[in-house]
């Protein structure tokens, strides 16, 4: 099978096309620039480079490689967000989850692409009692900063679907290239004393490694499963005061202090806030079914310990 990964550079697009090459696969993926890519080059895969932005390029690049799916797993978020800041830092990233995919499931269309595969989150569903399936409702009064990144998401699932493609939503990333890798930021700012347990921690986090993340697309890509949307994260959700002190005795760090919500709101704003406090974990049963898929790392327990425990701090 010939497969286009929009977004081969990133964090799941390197897990992915590693995982596609093992099983045989053909590998085309699309790229803004060659910065990030000459490894990829050199295992075969082929990349073409341009912006998904560009409804002609789009159009052209699918049309000429001639894919059996695409994979669509553009974003452009920094490597160290602010919270305060994200309806500016996550702009392109709306773009990308609006207009590219537009753009990109337009293309499949026109190309006769068999499957497309979108990339969507799993942790902005309404508070509610344990864990979300996939018919929980978004949040319906985020913090302002947050509508315009929630609205992107909203759009991007509603495309994809309306095409008759599935969208993985995917927990928090960790693992290789993301913010909780050895050399990841949020790593870097537990390790030096900066993340705080906020008004009891009590945010639930499902987490999912960007291993697990591309192995459900691998699955999804051969699955007959007519579901629009599953939820592709690990066994165990677990509130930030669970979670984040484990992750700095891993990381040798010094427990995290408790600090009062007033007191965070000032320095990450209402979203950093609700990201810490009030975010509900997701259920991966319709995944685990529909894609005959389960996740390598069925804990972020024992995925946090075997990625980090070599990096204690000295």
């Amino acid at each position: 099978m010939r497969i286009l990964i929009a977004g081969a550079t990133g964090a799941i697009g390197r897990q992915l096309t590693q995982q596609l090459l093992t099983a045989g696969h053909e590998v085309v993926g699309l790229a803004r620039s060659k910065g990030r890519a000459a490894d990829l080059e050199s295992q075969g895969v082929r990349m073409v480079y341009g912006d998904a932005l560009d409804r002609a390029w789009v159009m052209e690049a699918v049309r000429e490689t001639a894919p059996d799916a695409l994979v669509h797993l553009l974003t452009a978020i920094p490597a160290s967000p602010n919270p305060k800041r994200v309806d500016q830092e996550f702009a392109l990233t709306n773009r990308l989850r609006t207009e590219g995919t537009r753009n990109l499931v337009d293309a499949a269309a026109e190309a006769g692409v068999k499957r497309v595969v979108t990339q969507s989150i799993a942790f902005v569903n309404e508070p509610g009692q344990g864990p979300a399936d996939e018919d929980a409702p978004f949040l319906s009064n985020p913090p302002k900063p947050y509508r315009p990144v929630l609205q992107a998401v909203v759009d991007l699932e509603r495309i994809t679907k309306e095409a008759g493609g599935l969208v993985l939503r995917f927990g928090h990333l960790y693992g290789p290239g993301t913010g909780f890798a050895e050399d990841g930021s949020f790593v870097a700012q537990v390790r030096a004393g900066k993340v705080p347990v906020i008004s009891g921690g009590n945010s639930v986090f499902s987490f999912t490694h960007v291993a697990d993340a591309a192995s459900a697309i691998v699955a999804a890509l051969t699955s007959e499963t007519n579901a629009p949307v599953l939820n592709v994260v690990d066994d165990d959700p677990a509130p930030v005061h669970v979670w984040l002190p484990e992750l700095a005795r891993i990381l040798g760090a010094a427990k995290p202090k408790a600090a009062p919500a007033a007191l965070a709101r000032l320095a990450i704003g209402g979203w950093g806030v609700l990201y810490m406090t009030g975010l509900r974990g997701a259920s991966n049963t319709r995944a685990r079914t529909a894609l005959s898929w389960q996740p390598s790392h069925t804990s972020w327990r024992e995925g946090f310990a075997a990625e980090l425990s070599g990096t204690a701090s000295a």
